[in-house]
């Protein structure tokens, strides 16, 4: 009953590419499966799981992608087969052919954000040998690589405003009549005394009752329903179990998660039974031992720095970008996508480039030579605007913007997260600080630069800033999340512990000291001694910034695995 309303489909025909320096010939095919959005995983008597609760719940789809070598002419024959079948025909027939007992040959990956889809294959990620981690994982024995969208992102189920428009019409239901200066000046319970005196009590109610109901839809696209969804993959590819005791042997052969990947392997040790039996986490360890708004405590001395190393190596720079912001903080320009290109929003493109790839610098200031129109006026160029919206990507993965700092909310006694980054950036500049872009952007001095911000989420990016984050609606939502004081555990130390004890997993980390995105002190506190991940071996290095899996992927993906394998003796 279960597979039938998982309702497997493969939406396309395959498709075949030359691949690698080996010669190697991959096949791709394009898989979608329905789950409940509530997943309730009940263990019975025979201590195998079931989707408890399926035949109720709200269905929605969790796309994936398979990349596999072929190994032989019959092989290529069979996908070959597939062209001109039924979607779930296809699925079928691939299942019976492939045969997996087991999933020791298959990897998952689990992409970073939260909010983004999977990289494509070829596209978005290569897999030649000494180009990738994927290429890496086909030269270490793995013959199947799943990239799945985690749920609301890429082909999966879509978050967006126009898809939560559409499921909670009344949420938004006031949002052409409220005046957005009302909406951009007031928040929580001001906002709510505001809008009693504009609209009448039955229009207000149904705001609110969608509201908790739109709350309560979006607490269900976090990590603990992520690994469920990539349980619920590999049994759709998976034949059935004979037995309990053959479901106990079939977790996945391995899964990598890069960043926020690398917390829902987290959750994955701590919430399902059987976790994958190798697991790779590249600047992904959560700081679960550490309050949140300690880590963006920390979090904001590291953009700092990493600010000061950038206007070292471009410090013409310095004078630009207090031009732009003052420009900006003057007078906002609208931006193609409608929404406003701020002092605020500008400073935002930190996330982008302080923290990334080795060219990001480079890139950053490319982009800040060709912000004016010319020297004499303070005309912003259409490129560089254009270049702007295609850089920041909140409004079409409004995931990010809604639950990020949910990621830190390990159960009732860390909620709620309450703007946790920008309450740290708040107690910043309560007196005049380095951190106060409106003071250092008017200093005519390079040794006060303007800085920019890291990867932090902030309540006014509803006030006009992101055209598709703004409206009532979205802002109310942004602020109930924040404000929302129940989230559930996402960890759990002992399970995490009890995994490695029992021998049920292996695992290996690659941790940047001098990451901007996840805090090195409090990822290090994790597998120290006594402390959840105590058995995880760690590679500690700053030849890399967060970045190091897109940078040199297949060096990292060899190191960890054989990590893992015993095989590299790392730590010393």
């Amino acid at each position: 009953m279960i597979r039938e309303q998982r309702n497997h489909r493969i939406l396309s025909p395959p498709t075949f590419y030359p691949s690698g320096e080996e010669q190697r010939s991959i096949v791709i095919t394009e898989h979608v499966i329905s789950v409940p959005l509530t997943i309730t995983i009940a263990v019975n008597k025979n201590n195998t799981t079931d989707d408890a609760g399926a035949n109720s719940q709200r269905m929605i789809d969790v796309f994936f992608t398979v990349t596999e070598t072929l190994d032989s002419e019959a092989e290529e024959a069979f996908f070959r087969s597939l062209m001109g079948k039924s979607q779930t025909s296809r699925a079928e027939d691939y299942v019976r052919h492939a045969n997996l007992k087991d999933m020791q040959k298959a990897i998952l990956y689990l992409q970073g954000g939260p909010g983004f889809a999977a990289p494509s294959p070829i596209s978005g990620i290569s897999f030649a040998s000494k180009s990738s981690w994927a290429g890496a994982a086909f030269s270490n024995g793995f013959k199947r690589i799943v990239l799945m969208d985690q749920r609301g992102t890429g082909r999966s189920s879509p978050i967006t405003k126009q898809t939560l428009q559409y499921r909670f019409p009344g949420l938004f239901s006031l949002d052409l009549n409220t005046d957005p200066n009302v909406v951009h000046r007031c928040a929580g319970t001001e906002l709510w005394n505001t809008l009693q005196t504009i609209h009448p009590k039955d229009a207000i109610d149904g705001v609110s009752m969608d509201l908790s109901h739109a709350v309560n839809y979006l607490t269900k696209f976090r990590a603990d329903s992520i690994v469920q969804d990539a349980e619920a993959v590999k049994d759709a590819l998976l034949v059935p179990a004979a037995n309990a005791e053959e479901e106990a042997r079939r977790p996945w052969g391995a899964v990598l998660g890069q960043s926020f990947g690398g917390f829902c392997i987290m959750t994955y040790l701590s919430k399902i039974e059987n976790p994958p039996k190798l697991c790779l986490l590249t600047g992904g360890i959560a700081p679960m031992l550490t309050p949140t708004v300690e880590v963006y405590r920390s979090l904001w001395e590291r953009v700092k720095q990493r600010n000061f190393q950038y206007y070292e190596r471009y410090p013409g720079d310095i004078a630009t970008v207090k031009r732009i912001v003052c420009a900006l903080l003057d007078r906002p320009v609208q931006l193609p996508s409608g929404g406003n290109l701020t002092a605020r929003r500008f400073l935002q493109l930190g996330l982008q480039f302080l923290g990334s790839s080795p060219s990001s610098f480079a890139s950053l200031h490319n982009l800040i030579a060709v912000a004016f129109v010319g020297e004499d006026q303070d005309i912003f160029s259409k490129h560089f605007l254009k270049h702007i919206d295609s850089l920041q990507p909140f409004d079409d993965n409004p995931v990010y913007f809604l639950l990020h700092e949910s990621i830190y909310a390990n159960s009732k006694t860390c909620s709620p997260t309450n703007w946790a980054a920008h309450s740290v950036y708040e107690n910043l500049t309560k007196t005049p600080s380095e951190y106060r872009y409106d003071l250092t952007a008017k200093l005519h001095s390079n040794d006060r630069p303007t800085l920019f911000f890291g990867e932090m989420v902030f309540p006014w990016m509803a006030d006009g800033d992101y055209a598709e984050l703004s409206g009532l609606g979205m802002k109310l939502l942004a602020h109930a999340l924040a404000q929302k004081d129940d989230w559930t555990s996402l960890y759990n130390s002992d399970q995490m512990k009890k995994a490695f004890l029992e021998h049920k997993t292996k695992a290996a980390a690659a941790v940047y000291y001098d990451d901007l995105y996840v805090d090195f002190d409090a990822s290090m506190k994790v597998t120290r001694r006594g402390a959840p991940l105590e058995k995880c071996k760690v590679f500690v290095t700053n030849e890399f910034q967060h970045s190091g899996l897109r940078d040199n992927g297949a060096d990292i993906f060899h190191k960890l695995f054989h990590m893992c394998k015993g095989s590299i003796h790392v730590p010393s």
